[in-house]
């Protein structure tokens, strides 16, 4: 962690709204006058698209399981961890970008699945923000939680989650549906070693709960909207915050334990702002004392 240069990271997996999340941070410091070095985790795998549909395909045909983006084999995890090394340090580092969609590689007039080049960061930012798949990672070779400030969890329920990739991945990325169950499947012990443990060391976590049935989640025709949804706010330690300001300013909010607060779905971009804004303003207080 840095006094003077502070990470902020969110982690989720694959579809489980993180992107969401960044733009609800974006606003915060845009209205805050936050100057940020934002950082896509994807950037950091370690393979294009079609390197890892090769070395998936070349896996299974010799009875094994493929890799997946979720475990350490596919990402540049040590590389990863030196970047929040280095920008904790002094605000340095190098990023690239992950080409997603036609809108980024008509951008970046690069293929789909492939990186752009390695760039150094901006110079003369407030923090970095990270938001990806392994922002709160430990593993034997990399610590990367350890460098993080301010540690955000996006954490649906699984259902919801594979709804939410599934319409993503199909209707964005151009995947049929039975390719997107094959990774989730294929995804599913990396998901367990590598994902699920990241929420017990994040400072906040932010649980989004359908109210409608998503227990068949390979059929559903659509995603449940924010407001067929409570979502579940759990934070690591509640001392200092303020639940009763957070009771009355979020509508039929409620508390279900000491360090959760229970909030409608269609609440949640007021709830970050409320709650997440103060956490920016300290982290941006103690960094100036510092400079």
């Amino acid at each position: 962690m840095s006094m003077k240069h502070p990470i902020i990271a969110v982690t989720g997996s694959s579809g489980a709204g993180t992107t969401t999340v960044k733009h609800t941070f974006e606003a915060i410091f845009h209205r805050e006058n936050v100057n940020a070095a934002i950082v896509e985790g994807d950037s950091f795998h370690r393979h294009t698209r079609a390197e890892m549909k090769t070395l998936i395909e070349e896996a299974e045909r010799a009875g094994l399981r493929g890799i997946s983006h979720f475990g350490p084999e596919a990402n540049l995890l040590s590389e990863l961890e030196s970047l929040f090394r280095a920008y904790g340090e002094a605000a340095t580092g190098r990023r690239r970008y992950y080409i997603h969609n036609e809108a980024e590689a008509m951008r970046w007039n690069l293929p789909l699945g492939t990186f752009t080049e390695w760039e150094d960061l901006p110079v003369g930012t407030d923090c970095l923000f990270y938001e990806g798949l392994h922002g709160a990672l430990v593993t034997d070779e990399a610590d990367i939680a350890s460098h993080v400030d301010l540690l955000i969890g996006v954490v649906p329920i699984i259902n919801l989650e594979w709804i939410q990739k599934l319409h993503r991945d199909t209707k964005l990325r151009g995947y049929t549906a039975e390719a997107v169950q094959d990774t989730i499947l294929r995804r599913m012990h990396d998901y367990v070693h590598y994902i699920v443990p990241q929420f017990a060391r994040t400072h906040i976590n932010f649980q989004r709960v359908p109210v409608v049935d998503t227990s068949n989640p390979f059929i559903a025709r659509d995603v449940p909207t924010q407001d067929e949804s409570m979502v579940v706010i759990r934070f690591k330690d509640p001392r200092g915050v303020d639940f009763p300001y957070l009771l009355r300013m979020i509508h039929d909010a409620f508390m279900s334990r000491a360090n959760t607060i229970v909030i409608p779905g269609g609440k949640l971009d007021l709830a970050m702002q409320l709650i997440l804004t103060p956490l920016i303003w300290k982290l941006m207080e103690r960094r100036r004392q510092w400079v």
